[in-house]
């Protein structure tokens, strides 16, 4: 396996290709194609760039807040269920903090440049 280029460097490479040297060449319904295309791989950058880290700290959240061991998708589930049944609620300690970070984790990633992001991510909040 090679070291160099990354995935990552060439995800973006291919999407700065198409951005600067493919699109001011079309227009039209081909260009709206391009665009959504070079998004889903400015997406894809961001899911190898942050999404390892925000699962990590949500993993680490979630074990806190459950005070259980497990894989990410079963700990929420398991979280999923206890809101459900009224286990847990907003009174919780930890859980408006965890379901904020991990809005705004998701977001970082599938969109960036939301405005209501941006404002959120700038701040530094306490959401109690």
């Amino acid at each position: 396996m090679q070291d160099e280029p990354t995935p990552t460097e060439l995800v973006h490479a291919v999407a700065d290709f198409l951005r600067n040297d493919i699109a001011p060449l079309i227009s039209g319904h081909q260009a709206f194609k391009l665009r959504v295309g070079i998004n889903a791989l400015d997406l894809v950058v961001r899911q190898l760039t942050q999404a390892a880290g925000a699962d990590a700290a949500e993993l680490a959240r979630l074990k806190d807040l459950l005070g259980e061991d497990g894989a990410l998708l079963d700990l929420n589930r398991m979280l999923a269920q206890q809101i459900a049944s009224g286990a847990l609620d907003l009174a919780t300690p930890g859980l408006k903090e965890h379901l904020w970070q991990t809005t705004l984790a998701k977001l970082a990633v599938d969109q960036p440049n939301y405005a209501s992001y941006k404002r959120e991510a700038g701040r530094d909040t306490d959401v109690s």
